[in-house]
């Protein structure tokens, strides 16, 4: 079976991107699928940011795409219309070359969907498909809403199937002709788990406005005040590096350290007690499944989508209304408090995580795909 997976980039160092080459990798070496990556926009001297099987087939187009940040509007929306017609172009001739039986489709569909082969296509959703469905000067003006409907009903048409990483999508495309719910996993190997009793709360991911980290620091700043004996580390990078350091500074914020990228996240795993994720929103969050792997229990706020749908509320985690500082603060200090309760939440995640095993999901693919294989009528929506 030839399988392609239309992607962006792979140069972000992403859940998705990481999660996308390890299904490849692991379609095409435990079930011998014939399986491609296409890339159209990776700059062609970088290099993809996870490690590839070498059976599976990488093109990569290269297309500029970022160019057109060069310029400012109106002239902006002349340069990314030839990029997106250049993408549909080399994309469509890629894909039918290869002649695929499944087209799977990330991030930009719209860039995708229409091309014309037998494949049956799926589209695969890791964030909020309104992040797809606006520019960037017309995201809440009237032409943005009217366009955003327009996409809806010409994706919904096109796809075979859409696959989204949470039950929540369900009621976003309930007019899909077909739609499945597959979560993520984590290929990662656990040699050692957590003994919950390191005096340290730990914090993962790009240091992004999505990812509520102005909040975290402020909700630090009421626990550290309690417990000035526990200390909070927060792992990643990106453009808001500068701007919390110096909120940390002006506010008084102490035993907070911003680690920047680690290659041994799994022992920063295992040298933690409590995983802390205030962002605004999560696909399908591999910070806390992989949290959970350890055996380290996770305070998170209740945002759409992922953590109501891996963490169990008040059995290996707390799960706080969104917005709710003061009342995540509480069950933070909770936490910390019990080391007998950290534990037992600590036992409890470990179990929960195995429901989210790399072949219990990717026999969930297997089988997606061999029904839609097998399939010549049109898929009827359930």
């Amino acid at each position: 079976m030839k399988i392609v997976y239309i992607i962006p980039s792979l140069e972000v160092k992403g859940g998705a991107e990481r999660i996308i080459i390890e299904k490849a990798n692991y379609l095409s070496e435990h079930f011998g699928y014939d399986v491609y990556i296409i890339t159209q926009c990776l700059h062609n001297d970088a290099p993809t940011t996870y490690p590839m099987n070498e059976k599976v087939h990488h093109i990569n187009l290269g297309i500029p795409y970022y160019e057109q940040y060069k310029y400012k509007y109106p002239k902006r929306f002349w340069i990314k219309w030839k990029m997106n017609k250049r993408i549909q172009k080399e994309t469509t001739d890629a894909v039918l070359k290869i002649d695929p039986d499944i087209l799977i489709v990330l991030f930009k569909p719209y860039l995708a969907y229409p091309i014309p082969c037998r494949a049956k296509k799926i589209i695969e959703i890791h964030e909020p498909l309104e992040y797809h469905l606006y520019s960037d000067f017309l995201n809440k003006s009237w032409i943005s809403k009217l366009f955003k409907k327009y996409y809806f009903n010409k994706l919904i048409k096109k796809a075979d199937v859409f696959v989204g990483l949470t039950d929540d999508e369900r009621k976003l495309l309930k007019k899909a002709h077909r739609i499945e719910v597959i979560p993520n996993f984590s290929s990662m190997n656990i040699s050692q788990y957590s003994t919950c009793t390191a005096k340290r709360v730990i914090a993962i991911g790009r240091l992004e406005p999505v990812k509520g980290y102005e909040r975290l620091l402020k909700i630090w700043g009421i626990v550290n005040t309690k417990y000035p004996d526990w200390h909070l580390d927060i792992f990643g990078d990106g453009k808001l590096k500068s701007e919390l350091i110096r909120y940390a500074n002006d506010h008084h914020i102490k035993n907070i350290t911003l680690q920047g990228i680690t290659h041994h996240i799994s022992q920063e795993y295992t040298n933690s007690s409590i995983c802390a994720v205030t962002s605004y929103y999560e696909g399908f969050s591999l910070v806390i499944l992989e949290a959970m792997m350890h055996g380290v229990p996770c305070v998170a706020f209740d945002c759409p989508n992922g953590p109501r749908n891996i963490i169990k509320d008040q059995q290996c985690g707390y799960l706080i209304e969104s917005c709710n500082d003061d009342l995540f603060a509480e069950r933070l200090c909770h936490l910390i408090e019990d080391e007998q309760l950290r534990k037992q939440f600590s036992n409890a995640a470990i179990e929960r995580a195995k429901d989210f095993d790399i072949d219990i999901i990717m026999r969930q693919w297997k089988s997606l795909f061999e029904l839609l294989s097998t399939d010549t009528n049109n898929i009827q929506h359930h």
